[in-house]
């Protein structure tokens, strides 16, 4: 058994410097390949949701445990929820034009109960700090109603990492807990890459200005 509070904490730790990048401005600007307008935007928050509601719903669909399962039950409704709210806003989207983000090529690589939980925990974490950066554009943009809807998709990450830590705490030995722990950085790391990558290629440097 762990603690959840001390395994978040571990993570954020080992991650810190990822972490930190990922909720910078630049996140935004690698994620809209340098296009910081509504519909890019809204375009590249609709990739996230939708490549992160099959990646639950696959696993859901695969998964043996049952406490696990409705875990992963729960985070595909809600970014199946989340991917909808982002489309009315956009007006239209065809998933299938986007890449698979990163991120989720390698979550989609994880196969047992304890990886799927930590790497669901790195998601989450890392896309608090890129949800907070949509948050701000739209404030930026003086439009609170859109704002207010991206503040709301934040409670349920909020929603899924407890879920998620709550079925660590209650099933997980000290060796499932390192194998979720190398799963959870391996989430953010992958995201992490991506983002570089993504700068680089724009011959942009990818540490935040101070």
């Amino acid at each position: 058994m762990t603690d959840g509070e001390d395994f978040v904490e571990r993570i954020e730790s080992e991650n810190q410097t990822e972490l930190s990048r990922l909720g910078s401005s630049k996140s935004l600007y690698a994620a809209t390949e340098g296009e910081i307008d509504v519909d890019p935007v809204l375009r590249a928050t609709a990739d996230a949701e939708y490549a992160a509601w099959q990646t639950f719903e696959s696993w859901a669909e695969s998964e043996g445990d049952d406490r696990a399962r409705e875990v992963f039950e729960a985070a595909a409704d809600e970014e199946e929820g989340h991917y909808e709210t982002v489309v009315d806003e956009l007006g239209d989207h065809d998933p299938e034009e986007g890449e698979t983000p990163a991120l989720h090529d390698y979550l989609r690589g994880l196969e047992d109960t304890p990886e799927r939980l930590g790497g669901l925990v790195g998601r989450t974490l890392a896309s608090e700090r890129s949800k907070s950066q949509v948050v701000g554009f739209f404030v930026g943009d003086a439009d609170p109603q859109t704002a207010a809807l991206f503040r709301e998709f934040g409670d349920d990450l909020d929603d899924q990492l407890d879920r998620a830590l709550d079925a660590l705490e209650a099933a997980c030995t000290d060796e499932e807990i390192e194998r979720a722990e190398e799963a959870a950085t391996g989430a953010i790391g992958a995201a992490y890459e991506e983002y570089v990558e993504v700068l680089e290629g724009m011959g942009a440097n990818p540490k935040p200005v101070c």
